[in-house]
């Protein structure tokens, strides 16, 4: 197995439980992320362990959709997201720190893991521009979401 991952971390103008409701509004998703063109829940309920949705996004020149699954929930701090694609199997995972009343910070972490003979895939996807490029889309995932908490806090 072979497994390659990036960290972003931002702080944002928004309590902890502001921020949590921003990053787990998936009906919400498709207005707040620039990247994200389309999101169809497939569960029902609050989110949590066993939510699962189709996201689709742009990423190096292409629009995929990919099926995730929340793994992990532990609001207002922590949740953990899986899919599966291609021979690959990503981990993305949120943690909201609560620095003071109305500051927090977020940091994304995502792995990808392959086994055998993806791992070609794998270098493509992160090695040095893909690693770029994921990170930019990650950063950019967070400017959006920090723009939309911290626009709701002045009225918005």
């Amino acid at each position: 197995m072979t497994s390659k991952s990036v960290v972003v971390e931002r702080r944002v103008a928004a309590g902890q439980g502001p921020l949590w409701e921003a990053l787990t509004d998936l009906a919400g998703m498709e207005r707040v992320l620039s990247g994200v063109s389309r999101v169809e829940v497939l569960t029902s309920g609050a989110f949590g362990v066993g939510t699962r949705w189709r996201e689709t996004r742009r990423m190096f020149g292409k629009e995929a959709t990919e099926e995730m699954w929340v793994t992990a929930c532990e609001p207002p701090e922590r949740y953990v997201v899986e899919a599966e694609s291609h021979g690959t199997h990503y981990i993305s995972e949120w943690q909201v720190r609560a620095d003071g009343p109305s500051a927090s910070t977020v940091r994304m972490t995502f792995t990808a893991v392959t086994s055998g003979g993806v791992a070609g895939l794998l270098a493509k996807i992160l090695g040095g521009l893909g690693t770029r490029a994921v990170t930019r889309a990650i950063a950019k995932d967070l400017d959006d979401i920090a723009a939309a908490v911290e626009g709701r806090g002045q009225g918005s």
